[in-house]
């Protein structure tokens, strides 16, 4: 019996499973199989650093896990109630609902505590995660071209992730996050004109009021993680539609993707990599205490924790309040408080709007528009490497002046003399990285240079007739030349001609000086790669060197020896032990 072969359809089986028949009736409505089949071989390249993103990922997910337990048994009240649990130096004090359930959940729900605390450090993990990521991000140029956009989304998530943060240990309405709340209040009345009025709106009335801790529930537990979610999700869908970035090397280029596929490696991995991440997380939850609540006691607007901090991520805005003059104006009847609007709503927001414009200034200042997808080095891009430092350097003694209490207690210093230093540390501290980390990206360039064209120093001292001394150099590994080389080069931005054929000034000159000006020093003292003469004509020399050493001479100057023969000479002493060859038999020469 004939078989026909020409058939428009796919065999099927003659009789297929239920589990095959229900995936095909799917298929058939969904069209579920053909986006799959190209997803799960999507190509994704492995290196360390790229799985800090998973780390926040999977922080994530723990967070979620941990938030629906707690959830079940968490009342979003601030009811006044009389505590009679298991704690018994609480026992019989008036408090808030919710604290109430809260030491209900640390101390009567099974693995209750567990759940709080790995809850809590989740959230730290996630937030610092986020941290370390976009500072990978920022480091190896990702966010160029096309991934602006997506730069910008890391931003939200991380400012999302921060408000929910400080939603979530607000919570429980003990002593310490209530101290918490009353300086949001105050930033929110410092706030000219409308101050008051979204401070009324906020807790429901005058400070603390009776409406904060459900809001700041709805807040925490619906709108931000879905607003989070839905980020999440757009992140990911740009990362797949632009392929990830990868590191410079052999085979690897602005057109295709090194690594392995979606299905089987790489999902089995990052599955893997999900129960570390929720293993540690369970580990710190379970042995290292965070917000012990019950120490605090209830919140009262009359009390203040002494030596009171918040979680690390809020240390900045603490920093810049704490440091801040106490400048204040009158002003038709009403005071003006720019010792707290300006650190606490002005300055951050600065801060993080330069950090999120920053891909789109560099564009402009160096006029690229093309896309990237190969990684820089950090010393390839010294500015904004140095950028990038001066901001950590500001973020460290932010974090520094929100513990100037503690700091004073600690080590027996003077607070006023902390708290002036800060002032000036501020603002000299991130100079001097700046200038520092740039001039030592550039030495780093330098260094390149050098060893693609001399080789590496082999740490063998060959010694000539006249007793002169030298350090032998090979050429470096092919792998590591094609990466050193694999970049572009600097091109200073031209300024194009004040004024047309006519005579008259053209639009935007003064934007266009601007331009030229940062351009220069963005780019004017950068060490660019060897051009391909300069690594030809190296490369002879290194051909010429190692076969005058193999031959057992070498030309070396000496003294005022000027001439231009070769000279004689073997190894010095002692090097015949250096490891890079067989030393059956040898012995130091006697002299």
């Amino acid at each position: 019996m004939a078989i026909a072969t020409n058939g428009k359809q796919a065999a099927k089986a003659e009789k297929p499973s239920k589990i095959g028949g229900a995936a095909t009736w799917a298929d058939d409505r969904l069209g579920l199989a053909t986006i799959a089949k190209k997803q799960i071989r999507k190509v994704f390249p492995d290196h360390w650093s790229f799985m800090l993103g998973e780390i926040a990922l999977w922080s994530f997910v723990v967070l979620l896990l941990t938030g629906v337990f707690l959830t079940l048994w968490f009342k979003p009240s601030m009811a006044e109630v009389t505590y009679m649990g298991s704690y018994d130096q609480l026992r019989g004090l008036h408090m808030s609902e919710a604290y109430a359930s809260t030491l209900e959940i640390s101390f009567d729900v099974r693995g209750g505590l567990l759940m709080r605390q790995m809850h809590h450090w989740s959230a730290m993990l996630f937030i610092a995660a986020m941290f370390v990521h976009m500072m990978r991000v920022f480091f190896t140029g990702a966010f160029r071209k096309p991934r602006e956009l997506n730069w910008v989304i890391g931003g939200l998530l991380l400012m999302l992730g921060i408000l929910e943060g400080f939603a979530g240990y607000s919570l429980p309405d003990d002593l310490l996050s209530g101290t918490g709340l009353r300086i949001a209040d105050g930033l929110m009345k410092s706030v000219p004109v409308l101050g008051t009025y979204v401070s009324f709106f906020a807790f429901g009335g005058e400070f603390p009021g009776d409406d904060i801790i459900p809001r700041l529930y709805t807040v925490h537990v619906l709108l931000i993680p879905g607003l989070l979610l839905a980020l999440i999700g757009a992140h990911m869908l740009l990362l797949v539609y632009h392929k990830h970035t990868q590191w410079a090397g052999p085979g690897r280029t602005e057109e295709n993707v090194v690594g392995f596929p979606m299905m089987p490696v790489y999902a089995a991995k990052a599955g893997g990599f999900f129960f570390i991440v929720f293993g540690v997380t369970a580990l710190m939850g379970g042995l290292m205490q965070i917000n012990p609540v019950w120490r605090f006691g209830p919140y009262n607007p009359a009390e203040v924790t002494a030596g009171s901090q918040p979680d690390w991520y809020m240390g900045v805005a603490e920093g810049l309040l704490r440091i801040m003059p106490g400048w204040e104006t009158e002003l038709f009847g009403f005071t003006l408080s720019w010792n707290v609007f300006i650190p606490g709503v002005v300055a951050p927001g600065i801060i993080f709007g330069l950090v999120l414009a920053y891909p789109f200034i560099e564009a402009w200042i160096t006029g690229d528009k093309r896309e990237h997808h190969l990684l820089q080095r950090p010393r390839n891009a010294p500015n904004r490497t140095a950028f990038m430092v001066a901001m950590m350097t500001l973020y460290g003694l932010l974090w520094a002046a929100g513990g100037n209490d503690i700091l004073a207690v600690v080590f027996n210093l003077n607070l006023n003399y902390i708290t002036y230093f800060m002032r000036v540390a501020v603002f000299v501290g991130p100079v001097i990285a700046f200038i520092l980390a740039r001039r030592w990206a550039i030495s780093l360039q330098r260094h390149d240079q050098e060893a693609l064209l001399h080789g590496y120093e082999t740490g063998v001292i060959m010694r000539s007739p006249e007793g002169a001394y030298s350090e032998r150099h090979l050429p470096i590994d092919p792998a590591r030349a094609y990466t050193l080389t694999a970049r572009d080069r600097d091109q200073v931005y031209a300024l194009p001609s004040g004024e047309d054929e006519n005579g008259v000034k053209a639009p935007g000159t003064r934007r266009n000086r601007l331009r030229a000006k940062l351009s220069h020093y963005w780019f004017a003292h950068n060490v660019q790669k060897p051009t391909r003469e300069e690594l030809e004509e190296a490369r002879e020399h290194a051909e010429h060197e190692l076969a005058m050493h193999s031959g057992g001479h070498q030309h070396m100057p000496a003294g005022d020896y000027l001439g231009d023969h070769e000279l004689d000479g073997h190894p010095a002493d002692g090097h015949q032990f250096d490891g890079r060859h067989d030393v059956h038999g040898e012995e130091l020469r006697k002299h």
